[in-house]
């Protein structure tokens, strides 16, 4: 490890104290990089005041469901707008984005995670949300999946302009910008990859946080996610191309696999990553975009490297839709030892995993729906 490389390590985050002004991300080239990619480093996961999640894209939504206090969670949701222009209402896709706003003493910082399926849902539910792109100080992508990304750059075209100018996204690995392949039946039929020219073209710098890292100095990432558990990447339809094609793709050079330019291997999901956030006498917030490398897992690396046992709250997708019922049971019974506070499944989590937690965590349980807002405050 080069002598300014630092990362989140449970030994730093006891050194570190509250000398969080350290924990800001700087990057440097990538030797072997011809694009302007930087690794993150940061010295330790700082603890917020107040944490707002709002869900900007999921995969459901319900306009009749009341705002309400669980627990210690205020929940706002949105049902049907009253505008100008009469009712509108907010739309639900299968994705997933959610705008993050977290305050620490004066300290205000935005991020988005996630863009959805299509650029026109993003944009409608942003303006119905009164979500600003000029106020947000980072942009992350957990992986490299279509439906988590595809409203990304159409929104950098739309909003870089009023962006902040030394914006940066932050994906978990160099396979996130890997080709993928869609399988249907025995037969290979689209492909598609997140476009790293384009995002080079609108001057935001691509962070590789491959290890933990602070994100706008109150966010934290998982970095790339160990299986500690009994989980295993349940089946999709995706194969990863390694190498680049037509100027997009991956470098197999800092491909994690070490994989032969051209190609084809499972997509086994390296670089996927969680977001996450310590708030100030609850504990962590978990937010797992899409769990393919395990909800378990996931948790279990976010107390890993923060140092914090405490969780709060586990929320996100979960990627359990295409998993038994005696897995999705086993599931909830690990969660249960985790002990959360409030586990909040959405997206690809799956109506099975809701049935179960209504069965083995119902005290747990909170349904979450496209537009929804959760505070989670100290």
């Amino acid at each position: 490890m080069k002598k300014d490389e630092t990362y989140i390590t449970r030994r730093n985050v006891m050194q570190a104290g509250v000398r969080f002004a350290g924990a800001l991300l700087v990057g440097f080239p990538v030797v072997g990089s011809r694009s302007p990619v930087a690794l993150a480093k940061s010295s330790g996961p700082p603890v917020v005041d107040r944490l707002a999640v709002r869900i900007a894209i999921d995969s459901f939504h319900d306009i009749l469901t009341q705002s309400k206090h669980v627990g210690n969670v205020k929940i706002e949701r949105m049902g049907t707008i009253r505008g100008l222009q009469g009712n509108r209402v907010l739309q639900s896709q299968w994705g997933f984005a959610a705008h993050l706003e977290s305050q620490r003493n004066d300290e205000i910082r935005q991020v988005l995670l996630d863009f959805g399926s299509t650029d026109a849902v993003l944009f409608h539910n942003y303006n119905l949300l009164n979500i600003d792109p000029a106020q947000v100080d980072a942009l992350i992508v957990s992986h490299g999946h279509d439906d988590h990304f595809d409203g990304l750059v159409p929104m950098l075209k739309r909003h870089r302009e009023v962006m902040r100018k030394d914006l940066k996204v932050y994906v978990g690995g160099e396979d996130t910008f890997c080709y993928r392949w869609v399988r249907s039946g025995q037969e290979t039929s689209t492909s598609y990859a997140l476009n790293r020219k384009a995002i080079e073209a609108a001057n935001v710098k691509i962070v590789l946080a491959k290890k933990p890292a602070v994100i706008a100095g109150h966010a934290f990432t998982t970095g790339e996610i160990p299986n500690v558990s009994f989980e295993k990447i349940l089946p999709v339809p995706h194969m990863l191309e390694v190498g680049m094609r037509n100027g997009l793709g991956c470098h197999s050079s800092l491909f994690s696999h070490g994989s032969e330019e051209g190609k084809t291997v499972v997509d086994d999901f390296p670089g996927e990553h969680a977001t996450c956030y310590h708030v100030k006498n609850r504990g962590l917030v978990v937010i797992s975009s899409c769990g393919h490398k395990g909800i378990i897992n996931s948790v279990r690396q976010a107390q890993a490297v923060s140092g914090v046992q405490k969780v709060h709250a586990i929320m996100g997708g979960f990627h359990l839709v295409p998993a038994p019922k005696s897995y999705i049971e086993k599931t909830v019974n690990e969660l249960k030892k985790i002990n959360p506070d409030h586990v909040i499944p959405m997206h690809c989590s799956g109506i099975g995993f809701i049935n179960a937690m209504q069965n083995i965590l119902p005290e747990k349980l909170v349904l979450s729906y496209t537009g929804s807002k959760f505070i989670f405050e100290g």
